[in-house]
């Protein structure tokens, strides 16, 4: 559950009140919680320090697996007897509600469902409980999924997208763990006991971040998110080892791979910004103008429209709790490839030395602004956003002033963050294509 800031607008804020509440558990658990009455439905999202940056080198991929095998069973515990992924995806069926985890580059997520009906919803909190403290992690699923995977990673490298978008990576991000790939030999160097051990350092009460939103209120959220992390072991939390930042580019890097393919893949960036940059409102409102917002973006106009090099050209930032990738992607025909290439150089070049005009300025607030209503309009969109709060730490009243912060950027911010976090001479670019 990562956020791309080209596309943040699509999951950031509210126009109406939304009044965040939030409390400390004495576990440490850090609960935030939206009431929404309307249905009786609850989502519930939790997250814990244990994204694939958490993963060794050698293990790259550790954090996505064992996510994944914590939904193929629960062992025998005095808490109830032992369930394998048939039948607990029964008891899941049976509930009618789901239960389930996810590894992002920063956090390792768990996601509840369930009807607020009270039996109901004490049943689902006390069978999500056991997955989440005691997954049974069974060696022989494991054999089968990792067989599973490592044929899927052998048919994605088939694609040009998929090896565009590992040789940009690698290059954008160096020894870094957001430029880690997951293989066949990391896969074959991961065991059950290493899941074992990534889950006893990732999984942890006093580190969890709960969110909340549904139909509930605070006395019953706070009863959900005791229940849910009972079976953790108490205690203060075990320290996790510092993650170093993406090292910044000393140089530009060209990188043109081979394929036999009609259309050629491009990608071009560089390291962008952390998610509490003070920068990211004017990057984002920025980046729309440039390519961010579809067909009424610059390198949309001077790429396709003009030139006709490309059907779409999308820009994007990508944050996180470390500098996530800045991105410019298209796909062009291989013979264009050079010129659709020399074309963004340009376009970035001279936006990033002039900003833009006060009238695309304009333009990107109204489409933001204006859009903005239809991106709560959903529980799950909703819990998007109070999870976004919790992560990064955000002020409790972020989705009430989201447009706000819209409307307050100025020419001269965006001048100046554009300056202060691109370098148009120091671009990674891929192409994966047909060479002349």
């Amino acid at each position: 559950m990562g956020l791309a800031l080209g596309l943040a607008a699509c999951s950031l804020g509210a126009q109406a009140a939304l009044p965040v509440q939030h409390w400390i558990q004495p576990s440490g658990a850090r609960v935030y919680l939206v009431e929404s009455p309307g249905i009786p439905m609850v989502d519930v999202q939790i997250d814990f320090d244990g994204g694939s940056r958490r993963d060794p080198a050698a293990q790259a991929g550790l954090a996505a697996v064992t996510a994944a095998l914590t939904s193929r069973g629960v062992r025998a515990s005095a808490s109830g007897p032992a369930l394998d992924e048939n039948a607990l995806g029964e008891a899941w069926a049976d509930l009618g509600a789901s239960f389930g985890a996810s590894a992002s580059a920063d956090r390792l997520t768990f996601g509840l469902r369930s009807l607020t009906d009270p039996e109901l919803l004490s049943r689902a909190a006390d069978l999500a409980s056991r997955q989440l403290a005691e997954p049974s992690l069974p060696e022989a699923v494991w054999r089968r999924d990792r067989e599973r995977l490592v044929a899927s990673l052998k048919e994605a490298d088939t694609r040009p997208g998929t090896l565009a978008g590992k040789a940009f990576a690698e290059a954008v991000y160096g020894r870094h763990p957001y430029g880690q790939q997951m293989t066949a030999q990391t896969l074959a160097a991961i065991s059950v006991a290493d899941m074992q051990a990534y889950l006893a350092r990732s999984v942890q009460a006093c580190s969890a971040r709960v969110s909340l939103v549904g139909a509930l209120n605070r006395a019953q959220a706070d009863a959900l998110t005791r229940q849910l992390l009972a079976r953790l072991p108490a205690g203060p939390c075990q320290a996790q080892p510092a993650v170093p930042e993406v090292a910044a580019l000393a140089a530009a890097r060209e990188q043109a791979l081979p394929f036999s393919s009609a259309q050629a893949h491009v990608l071009m960036g560089q390291p962008g910004i952390r998610r509490n940059d003070p920068d990211y409102f004017a990057l984002l409102v920025g980046n729309y103008i440039l390519g961010g917002g579809g067909f009424v973006s610059r390198l949309t106009s001077e790429v396709r429209e003009k030139r006709g090099l490309s059907y779409s050209v999308y820009s994007y930032f990508a944050p996180g709790l470390h500098a996530g990738a800045f991105t410019v992607g298209l796909q062009t025909r291989s013979d264009q490839t050079a010129e659709a290439v020399r074309v963004v150089r340009e376009v970035l070049t001279r936006y990033v030395a002039e900003g833009p005009t006060e009238a695309e300025l304009q333009a990107a607030k109204d489409n933001l602004v204006g859009g903005f209503a239809l991106r709560i309009d959903t529980n799950k969109k909703l819990l998007d956003n109070v999870a976004n709060i919790a992560w990064n730490d955000l002020p409790l009243n972020y989705l009430d002033t989201w447009t706000q912060q819209v409307e307050q950027v100025r020419l001269e911010d965006i001048r100046a963050a554009l300056v202060r976090h691109l370098q148009p001479d120091r671009l990674v670019t891929v192409t994966v294509g047909a060479q002349p």
